[in-house]
């Protein structure tokens, strides 16, 4: 076994149950006499008071194990991933420091990632990206993805020729750095060892529960929630999904069960997303969600990792994923 445990990642669609598995694995790992905490790698639950709708753990699961990066910045400011990323390490770092096991857990996949993974995230340079804006309304955004495919062939293959923000962004990175934009791309491979466990479930289960989840949020208060913070969100907050369906409902635009569909519709179209971008991921050990032995098997899996019976396919993973370049949404 090797000195220091792995951190775990607990990675997975929207609602399939990851904040309580992260619960439960460090309540098993303290009754066996070891410390675990959880440090969130969801991007929206780092706001503060976007609780509801964030599905942020509640004050009695965050009583029962320490939760880290929850509430750290206004719905006014910008968290981007190079700022989670450096946050994450910063604090992965202070708790094994003091023997402290981390588990991460969160749905955002390129946060997930960022913290453990040998990912870097190149500046940005305002004067470029204003330049390449104007030439994306100038001549369209298919002249400019025309230049990336002469400039970086292998980034234009795994990118989609109708998204010009993607395209822009592109080249940006190759203007500022020089280098073609398919070389700052995430490789699958740790700079900090960890271990992946993956909640999967069937389709019509996971879209069961996110009509669940979405009528208990509404239950909850989430349109109070909404027009609370309306006043303060800024414009990366207010992307988190079904903070505008709500805002379009209290100017009267839809009803509000129109609104609450509309809302489970586009969180079963993020899940599929999400495990999409999972699923490219060889590393990560799937679980069915819906097992009842769930916690059992993911422990299993955590000592299995600790014990290193999982470095060959880590070693492998980068290798493999060279034919599935990542996409940073």
């Amino acid at each position: 076994m090797s000195s220091q445990p792995r951190v775990v990642s607990i990675v997975g669609p929207t609602a399939s149950g990851k904040t309580g598995l992260g619960i439960a694995v460090a309540q098993r790992l303290a009754a066996r006499g070891e410390r675990a905490e959880i440090v969130n790698a969801d991007a929206y639950q780092m706001y503060r008071g976007m609780d509801i709708g964030t599905a942020k753990a509640s004050a009695e699961e965050r009583a029962a194990v320490r939760h880290h990066l929850i509430d750290i910045v206004e719905p006014t400011e910008t968290m981007t991933v190079a700022w989670f990323q450096q946050l994450a390490r910063d604090k992965i770092a202070e708790l094994q420091a003091d023997g402290i096991r981390p588990i991460l857990v969160g749905g955002s996949g390129l946060y997930a990632r960022a913290a453990i993974d040998d990912i870097s995230f190149p500046g940005t340079d305002p004067d470029i990206r204003r330049r390449l804006e104007e030439r994306e309304r100038t001549e369209g955004g298919a002249a400019l993805f025309a230049e990336l495919e002469r400039k970086d062939p292998e980034a234009a293959a795994h990118m989609d020729a109708r998204n010009p923000r993607r395209t822009i962004r592109a080249l940006e990175v190759i203007e500022l750095t020089g280098r073609p934009y398919s070389a700052t791309l995430p490789r699958y491979r740790y700079v900090i060892p960890s271990v992946q466990i993956g909640l999967d479930l069937p389709r019509e289960d996971l879209d069961r529960l996110i009509d669940r989840r979405t009528a208990q949020m509404m239950e909850d208060g989430f349109v109070d929630e909404v027009e609370r913070l309306r006043p303060r969100l800024g414009p990366t907050a207010a992307r988190a999904l079904g903070y505008q369906q709500v805002a379009d409902y209290l100017d009267g635009m839809m009803s509000l069960g129109e609104t609450t569909a509309l809302i489970a519709q586009k969180t079963k179209r993020l899940a599929r997303k999400q495990m999409g971008w999972f699923g490219r991921d060889p590393r990560i050990h799937w679980l069915s969600a819906l097992n009842p032995a769930l916690v059992d098997n993911a422990m299993a899996v955590i000592d299995h990792a600790d014990a290193g019976d999982y470095d060959a396919i880590d070693e492998r993973a980068d290798d493999y994923v060279q034919h599935h370049l990542g996409e940073l949404e």
